[in-house]
């Protein structure tokens, strides 16, 4: 069978996902329609890394199906994909459950890229047959920034194939037509285990919902910091938050949606106070559902004037827009966080500074809470598929980044365990004040070091007086 090239989101056609049973073959993705590559671009000095899970198991990629490490479902796992290649995992799989794997690729400092360059991730069987596969490209942005692509192994009514128990093989490989890139790339896989439902439904997505925009959310804005990946996304509910975005950054941030509930987003760039000129596309706004599937992309220029970009209207929470065509109504099939993911483009620093410039999100979570299905077991990681009353709280309060599944670290630093070193986490929110009040990187360090060093001092001089 052939693999089928799903609606990628509307007005971003880099991204899509595939589901091997309709026979039609997957094209490059191009940016808006354009059949030549952008001029590749390279971002020297990455305002902040991606913030890695913590709890993320370090495992190497294997060349060949043989040698390919299991994932364990539930579990959260670091590996590398290296200029040109294709890597295998495994995964084990009963007849029942569903399966999800995402994988995040993170270019490493100093990586060029052009919109078409990405990568594909498919799921398939011990015959070679493939079940689903998603790609994902850099767009045209142009520049390096965490993208993410799905593949699944899905067993319920209306699926093709790949439903027998048995050994299935996730393969990432890189997809650039036009160039080789001279450095690879880190991966983030996150593997999630769907159980059965214990009573069959409706197999037809909910009609009726309307598809007009929402009215957008008013008020004044409260400030919320995003976090720098998956894992420390900041939990946001309904309301107007504020931020500060520089380009060539990514904040991430997470949203509880319920079964029956219609979340809607919005993005605002403010404007510039010098330079000139446009940026064809600055600001792009990515959703991914609670097992990081791709749903929705949205995307705005910027002219130094503010500029806004908005999520497409999309159907309320419901288990069988899993039937839905397209990724768009496909992707809102469970209950659980979903992910904005806040990207500005690096070229915006050639003609109107380095910022950091400001953001405003307006989210909007509408529809009454209603009874989600009812599962014949345990998903892993428990709980993904629904919001509960701490997930609630979590968002009203707007808990600290680093609450998602763990906690995350500068993907410039090496592996280390949770709770390696002797920080506090008052030295972690002093480093996220200076972060968010727009010094860099560097100087950010400096003046730390030189904080715990007098610190340090003092505390030598009280004992020595002692």
């Amino acid at each position: 069978m052939g693999e089928r090239r799903t609606e990628a989101g509307r007005g971003f056609p880099w991204r899509g996902r595939t589901p091997a049973c309709a026979g039609v073959v997957l094209g490059a993705a191009v940016a808006y329609g354009t059949a030549a590559a952008l001029p590749a671009r390279a971002l020297p000095a990455p305002p902040a890394p991606y913030a890695f899970a913590r709890e993320a198991r370090a495992v190497d990629g294997a060349t060949g199906t043989t040698d390919a490490v299991r994932l364990d479902p539930g579990h959260l796992y670091r590996s590398a994909l290296p200029v040109g290649a294709r890597r295998y995992y495994r995964l084990d799989l009963d007849a029942t459950a569903d399966a999800y794997v995402s994988v995040t690729a993170v270019p490493r400092a100093g990586a060029r890229v052009t919109s078409s360059d990405g990568f594909k991730v498919s799921l398939q069987d011990a015959d070679g047959t493939t079940c689903s596969s998603g790609t994902a490209h850099f767009g045209p942005t142009q520049s390096p920034h965490p993208i993410a692509a799905w593949a699944s192994r899905e067993t319920g009514p209306g699926t093709y194939g790949c439903k027998g128990a048995g050994a299935y093989y996730v393969v990432v490989e890189r997809r650039d037509p036009t160039a080789v890139l001279p450095t690879g790339w880190d991966l983030e896989l996150d593997y999630v285990s769907e159980p059965a439902v214990r009573r069959a439904g409706s197999t037809a997505p909910s009609g009726g919902w309307s598809a007009g925009s929402p009215a957008p959310v008013l008020g004044e804005a409260a400030p919320r910091v995003g976090g720098a990946g998956f894992a420390t996304a900041s939990a946001l509910g309904q309301g107007v938050w504020r931020d500060a975005i520089r380009p060539g950054q990514t904040l991430f941030y997470k949203v509880p949606v319920d079964w029956g509930q219609q979340l809607s987003a919005t993005a605002e760039m403010s404007s510039s106070g010098s330079g000139d000129g446009y940026v064809g596309t600055a600001l792009a706004l990515s959703l991914y559902n609670p097992v990081r599937a791709h749903v929705e992309d949205a995307g705005a220029g910027y002219g130094g004037a503010q500029s806004s970009a908005a999520l497409e209207p999309l159907p309320p929470v419901d288990y069988a827009n899993r039937r839905a065509v397209g990724s768009r109504a496909g992707g809102m099939r469970f209950a659980g966080w979903y992910y904005l993911a806040v990207h500005l483009g690096a070229p915006v620093a050639d003609r109107f500074g380095g910022g950091p410039f400001g953001l405003t999100l307006r989210v909007r979570i509408g529809g009454t809470p209603v009874s989600g299905p009812v599962y014949a077991g345990r998903s892993a990681p428990r709980e993904v598929f629904e919001v509960t009353a701490a997930d609630r709280r979590e968002a009203s309060a707007g808990a600290a980044a680093g609450t998602a599944r763990g906690g995350g670290f500068d993907g410039s630093a090496p592996l280390v365990r949770a709770g390696a070193g002797g920080g506090t986490a008052g030295d972690t929110r002093a480093l996220a004040m200076l972060a968010a009040g727009g010094i860099g990187t560097g100087s950010a360090l400096l003046l730390w070091l030189g904080v715990w060093t007098a610190a340090a001092r003092r505390r030598a001089r009280r004992r020595w007086a002692g």
